[in-house]
């Protein structure tokens, strides 16, 4: 029987670290850490969920339905897991023809045997045994290993390839066929070795998000640096936190301000961020009480390590006979990896874009014990199978009829640079 038991935990004990460590020797991990960063929606400062004794593994098809009943089936228990981005074409009336290489499920989630929660300076520990668990994380022998990564990150594009997609969607901007979308390109290594654990401390060192995840099944892994809420469920209240809006940190404060005042006063980031808030309260209508829909807080700058990101708040109020996993489904994908008009734009970006997405673009998160759930947008992210040995990380911008291709590429680039310093390589 599983019992709740709480410690109090030192923070100069790495306490996180030697959890993040303890986690990785299970088949199934689930660590999900906010790095400090906390809104008044934030439920905790750490979760980490490990071994699975039940799962879910979608098999192409009602997948969400699979999911809502898998979740129907093990209340009272926090149920990590993520949807891949490819299960718009359930949704929608939509085909991705790009080849597979990483072989990632459309959706896993697992009911964990263990699950240690951080808020503070305390740590709740659900299990069989909670002390012996507290004392194994406590007095674990914390070891510092290489990345290991082998081989060669490559584009999926040159840069002249990737300015020919560029073109074609504002041509299709120009035709009226959509009016912003977000352009995707691949970086991949292929027959390559990785520490999985050890790129994903450096990544996370490298560029400490709110949404950032560690996520293990089978020979398969996700590393996450994740600055964006995709939705988050708070007693009846529903959030999205989309991002539009990406500039370098300054090296300077004074370089810094200056830089977060131009993109303040920037009309081209202001009017991408509105189309999305726009389409995310479409989307939420789906799903909310009727006139509770409200965008208060818009273009707000928020700093990371690496970047600045503008990013606004949508909320409503949820209706009852909407189930959780349908208020997902109504959202799914996040509209700031997609464009306008959504389904347009996903049927385009199939086109034009030259891989498969796979969970890039999807969305991590969890299931709580209380009713709540909160998911990221997989963004800033390493896949990683073990067994083909295949490691893929994409990143992406919004593009409209305003928008410059250079610029568009450099941005590409500068979103890649933390998965690239972490692997300790330059793009081939």
């Amino acid at each position: 029987m599983r019992v709740e038991d709480n410690f109090v935990i030192d923070s100069t004990n790495n306490f996180h670290q030697k959890a993040l460590q303890w986690a990785a020797q299970f088949d199934e991990v689930a660590y999900l850490h906010s790095n400090a960063h906390s809104d008044q929606w934030s439920a905790f400062d750490c979760l980490v969920a490990v071994k699975a004794k039940a799962h879910y593994c979608a098999t192409n098809g009602d997948t969400f339905q699979e999911v809502q009943k898998f979740i129907s089936n093990h209340p009272n228990t926090y149920i990590p897991g993520f949807f891949s981005y490819d299960l718009k074409n359930e949704i929608e009336d939509l085909k991705t023809n790009h080849v597979d290489q990483l072989d990632f499920p459309l959706a896993y989630f697992f009911i964990p045997t263990t699950v240690v929660k951080i808020i503070g300076s305390k740590v709740y520990i659900t299990a069989e045994n909670p002390a012996e668990i507290y004392q194994e994380i406590d007095q674990y022998l914390l070891k510092s290993d290489l990345v290991g990564f082998d081989g060669k990150v490559q584009a999926r594009w040159s840069k002249e390839e990737y300015f020919h997609a560029f073109h074609k969607m504002q041509e299709h901007i120009s035709r009226g066929d959509i009016y912003e979308v977000n352009l995707c390109q691949e970086f991949y290594a292929e027959n390559v070795s990785l520490n999985p654990l050890a790129a994903f401390e450096k990544l996370n060192s490298i560029s400490p998000t709110p949404f950032a995840s560690f996520f293990k099944f089978q020979d398969k892994f996700i590393l996450s640096a994740s600055p964006e809420r995709f939705l988050a469920k708070r007693n009846n209240e529903l959030i999205s936190q989309p991002i539009k809006g990406t500039a370098k940190r300054g090296s300077t404060v004074e370089e810094d301000q200056q830089i977060v005042q131009t993109m303040l006063n920037s009309k081209k980031e202001i009017a991408e961020n509105v189309m999305i808030v726009d389409l995310v309260r479409n989307d939420l209508t789906r799903s909310a009480v009727p006139k509770s829909v409200k965008a208060d807080r818009l273009f707000e700058i928020q700093s990371f390590k690496l970047v600045h990101q503008m990013i606004s708040t949508i909320t409503c109020e949820k209706s009852d006979e909407v189930s959780d996993v349908e208020v997902i489904k109504n959202t799914f994908p996040a509209g700031s990896m997609t464009g306008a008009p959504k389904i347009a734009a996903m049927r385009i970006c199939d086109q034009v874009e030259a891989a498969q997405r796979s969970v890039y673009a999807g969305s991590i998160g969890y299931f709580s014990p209380n009713g709540d759930f909160d998911f990221n947008v997989v963004i800033r992210t390493i896949l990683y199978n073990t067994k083909k040995r295949h490691l893929s990380f994409q990143t992406g911008g919004a593009i409209t009829i305003q928008a410059n291709a250079k610029d568009e590429y450099q941005e590409c680039l500068l979103k890649a640079n933390g998965m690239l310093k972490a692997l300790n390589v330059q793009i081939d």
